[in-house]
């Protein structure tokens, strides 16, 4: 199983089962999601006994540029049918190393393995084209999505504030759509007639330690924190400029999306910063223990959090954090190309217009906090809230709203008192 660290602050583990989900043009789907389990500290058994290859058919189909090699004799066919050529997304793992003969013996096709670049960076990548055409595929390409990634998919979660189950920021579930996305696209520039990713119906990324809540994490396990206790003794302090709900800069230097989150992935990482160990409740209704690492989007997370604390009203918050609950919902069960995420985030973009302005953040031994919080549209007025100051607001007139107020529950006791 391939290990990287991904822009989005995690651990990605990612890798393809020994089952095959084959989605074939012309036939009908409802998702193209899924596409690249990226798995975090999820120790998977060593052992997979009885999963069978699986196949199913969906969309996608549009004739594209030629591939630029073939290998073997493609024209009769296979054991399960005929294909001219398939598109895999790959990581150069076990799995998807035997997926590729796999698919030329049961479907006589050409496969062009696909592996989308989400910054496991260069170690992740080297060798991989020799692998596999060692394999038995025709070509790699590699596509480079750091900055769509961050900027298409992580900001709009970010900015939704979508939190699944109160800890998990969506790392992996963000990862797969922007991955099926291109995927597809290869297919087309190929021009392919299918696609296939591994795919097991239970997840095979349960196992070892953390099998049992019980055992705490292993200190080798993390690839991007180091522990809080080893962390510096001296906090750091950290400017975050955001403007509409998004990071634009640190310390005053506006940087790209996908640079922004790498520079503040090693900045958490430091400090100990974005460790999350959780039992999540998974979509097919078993629970799953993981642990995460997500120093970059915890801290972010924080400070546009408290830059909202200034620019959103009572109610607007309410149904923000409402919403952002079905938000991640969606997100996490591979909806991401649903109209409704699509009408949430029409919404959030709206709430978030004048979330704009700087959130200082103190980082020390894994924890953040907030400094100090600026806006051009702060609802906050000082000399409203300042309890030395009585020109603006009246405190006398507090006493009217507070008999208003209490009266639902004052005429409820006359009542159960007969009064």
């Amino acid at each position: 199983m391939a290990s990287a660290r991904g822009p989005c602050g995690i651990s990605v583990r990612s890798d393809f089962s020994s089952a095959c989900l084959i989605h074939k043009a012309g036939a009908p789907s409802n998702s193209v999601s899924g596409v690249m389990a990226v798995q975090v500290h999820r120790h998977r058994n060593k052992v997979r006994n009885g999963q069978a290859i699986r196949c199913a058919m969906a969309t996608g189909k549009e004739q594209g540029a030629i591939s630029t090699a073939s290998s073997g004799d493609q024209t009769k066919g296979g054991l399960r049918g005929k294909l001219n050529k398939v598109v895999l997304a790959y990581s150069g793992g076990l799995d998807t190393s035997v997926i590729v003969p796999w698919l030329r013996e049961n479907y006589g096709c050409e496969v062009v393995c696909f592996t989308a670049d989400v910054g496991q960076g260069a170690i992740e990548l080297e060798g991989l084209e020799k692998k596999a055409k060692a394999s038995g595929a025709c070509q790699l390409v590699v596509k480079d999505l750091k900055e769509e990634f961050v900027s298409e998919y992580i900001y709009p979660c970010l900015r939704a504030g979508a939190v699944y189950e109160r800890k998990y920021l969506l790392g992996t579930s963000m990862a797969r759509p922007v991955i099926a996305k291109a995927m597809v696209d290869v297919a087309k520039e190929v021009g392919a007639d299918a696609v296939a990713h591994g795919c097991t119906g239970k997840g095979n990324d349960q196992g070892d330690i953390l099998e049992d809540p019980a055992n705490e994490p292993k200190e080798d396990m993390y690839m991007m924190s180091i522990a809080p206790e080893n962390a510096p003794s001296k906090p750091e302090y950290l400017e975050i400029g955001i403007i509409a709900g998004v990071p634009v800069s640190i310390n005053g230097r506006d940087l790209s999306p996908a640079s922004l989150l790498a520079e503040l992935n090693e900045i958490g990482g430091k400090h100990g910063i974005g460790r999350i160990d959780m039992v999540e409740n998974r979509l097919v209704g078993m629970k799953s223990r993981g642990v995460y690492e997500t120093p970059g989007g915890t801290i972010m997370a924080a400070a546009v959090r408290e830059l909202e604390s200034l620019t959103l009203d009572r109610e607007t918050m309410q149904w923000k954090d409402i919403i952002a609950l079905k938000y991640a919902e969606l997100v996490y069960a591979g909806r991401w190309f649903d109209p409704l995420r699509q009408s949430f985030d029409a919404f959030m973009e709206k709430v978030t217009a004048t979330t704009t302005g700087s959130v200082t953040l103190k980082l020390y031994k894994g924890s953040v906090n907030v400094a100090s919080r600026k806006s051009p549209y702060s609802l906050y007025r000082e000399d409203i809230s300042s309890f030395e100051n009585g020109e603006i607001y009246n405190q006398a007139d507090a006493e009217g709203f507070i008999r208003l107020y209490g009266l639902p529950t004052r005429v409820r006791a006359m009542l159960e008192k007969g009064i």
